[in-house]
């Protein structure tokens, strides 16, 4: 009798302490709705395979396994969509169908595969909560058929990837590269929300756990200001179900780890011939948007036509054949920071947004259009702040491009900035056009914002000439 109490208890423990494990994958940014707490304990394992040592850090540490490759051990969780709760994917050793749902968030070991007495191929997992024998069943074909594609098997997010990416990025610094990524919003399902971020802004890593099968690693980071959000990315690609072609589409680009991050410490300080570019002046030849920081907050601008900057730094990527260029510009000496390609393509012919990437495109050498910019509105562009008397470019260097704007008939014109808590900025400019007034206001068209319209530039303005957004017709 004892030894059957002994036994249970044990057993009891074993499981107890796998669903923690389990549990532990889960993480969250900081708001989520939290209705009941999960019990936490430290993550067990390691990964499980021997790395290469390629240059970029992707290369280096998650290594692509074929399902033709894999090594019994390799850990897996359940995390179905939606199809999966109608197709079902696994069944028992009874060979009993079981609903993904029953088995969503378990951590799956994978054990071989085998053919069963119908010739059926099966690959065996063993489920660490219940501690059950689990298989799924190739739909055609042999294992080795089947294997060589990159189909893999469904509702599994590779595990591997996520406790290698915990022991290489937390606490580390990264880069955002894009502008899209999300907060969660319930703490116990996958509801989030998509938020909007700076490009090219420094933000440490505070949490890895698991993604989708598809973007198996959800990694969590704060910027300065200590707001979290969070992306789901591929590193390795095991098991994802998806071609490497897929992650070039737009909505799938910034899943690709170096869509959305650039590691700080693959950052490298440019040799050769891009050297002679430092210290040199350079002018805009189209209208862009850049990083700047000013009063304490960094922010994108659209920066005018005719531009002039002195390169002050370049830091190139190892891994996407970007640098980032620190520029400084001339009359309000204002820090900016611009991503770009430095060889030009040849021979191919590229719209405005792919032209954009290339300095050669972007950047003409020498000074542009000399502006007669006053200390005051100097010291105000670099601040961040728009004072009484600025031009439209000395506005958008500023606070940036406006989100609507509204004119009268007498030829004053209002440019109007979204803000925080559905707070407006209003700037007013008069027919000469430069910055009459300014005030804040909230924002009572919030539900239904009004149709941009965009004025044309007077004749007796002083700006250089402010550009609308493509694809924005100019009214009459």
């Amino acid at each position: 009798m004892r030894r059957i109490i002994l036994t249970m208890g044990l057993s009891l423990a074993f499981l107890a302490g796998q669903a923690q494990t389990a549990s532990d994958y889960i993480v969250k940014t900081k708001g989520a709705k939290k209705s009941v707490a999960p019990e936490r304990t430290l993550a067990g394992g390691a990964p499980d395979a021997k790395q290469n040592e390629p240059k970029d850090f992707v290369g280096k540490y998650f290594q692509f396994q074929s399902l033709c490759d894999w090594k019994p051990g390799m850990k897996f969780m359940v995390m179905p969509e939606k199809y999966d709760l109608i197709v079902k994917t696994f069944c028992d050793e009874n060979g009993k169908e079981v609903s993904s749902m029953t088995l969503r968030h378990q951590i799956m070991i994978y054990k071989g595969h085998s053919v069963s007495s119908e010739g059926h191929a099966h690959i065996n997992f063993q489920c660490l909560g219940d501690n059950k024998m689990y298989y799924y069943e190739v739909p055609n074909g042999s294992f080795e058929d089947y294997c060589y594609g990159k189909m893999g098997v469904p509702t599994l997010a590779y595990l591997g990837d996520v406790d290698m990416a915990r022991d290489k990025l937390m606490g580390k610094k990264l880069i955002t590269k894009t502008t899209v990524y999300f907060v969660d919003t319930d703490y116990d399902s996958d509801g989030a929300k998509e938020v909007k971020v700076a490009a090219n802004q420094e933000v440490t890593v505070t949490a890895v756990g698991v993604g989708t099968r598809s973007f198996p690693v959800k990694i969590i980071v704060e910027d300065a200001k200590g707001n979290e959000f969070f992306q789901n990315v591929a590193l390795s690609k095991t098991n994802s179900g998806m071609r490497d072609d897929e992650f070039l589409l737009m909505d799938n680009s910034r899943h690709a780890f170096y869509g959305s991050f650039s590691v700080l410490d693959d950052m490298m300080a440019v040799t050769g011939s891009h050297n002679d570019y430092l210290g040199k002046a350079i002018h805009t030849k189209y209208v862009t948007g850049m990083i700047t920081k000013g009063d304490g907050r960094e922010r994108t601008v659209r920066v005018p036509k005719l531009t002039t900057f002195i390169i002050d730094g370049i830091n190139a990527h190892r891994d996407d054949g970007y640098v980032t260029l620190s520029l400084t510009e001339m009359d309000s000496r204002r820090q900016y920071f611009k991503d770009v390609i430095f060889y030009t393509p040849e021979d191919v012919v590229l719209d405005a947004a792919e032209k954009e990437k290339y300095f050669g495109y972007l950047f003409a050498m020498g000074e542009g259009l000399e502006r007669q910019t006053s200390q005051a509105a100097r010291a105000a562009i670099r601040a961040g702040r728009v004072i009484a008397g600025m031009s439209e470019d000395e506005v958008q260097l500023a606070v940036g491009e406006p989100d609507r704007t509204a004119e009268d008939n007498t030829g004053r014109y209002d440019w109007i900035y979204l803000r925080s808590k559905g707070k407006l900025l209003i700037v007013h400019f008069g027919r000469n056009g430069l910055v009459q007034s300014y005030n804040t206001a909230m924002d009572s068209q919030k539900k239904q914002p009004a149709k941009k319209t965009v004025r044309k530039k007077t004749t007796n303005s002083k700006s250089s000439g402010w550009q609308s957004r493509p694809g924005t017709p100019l009214t009459k």
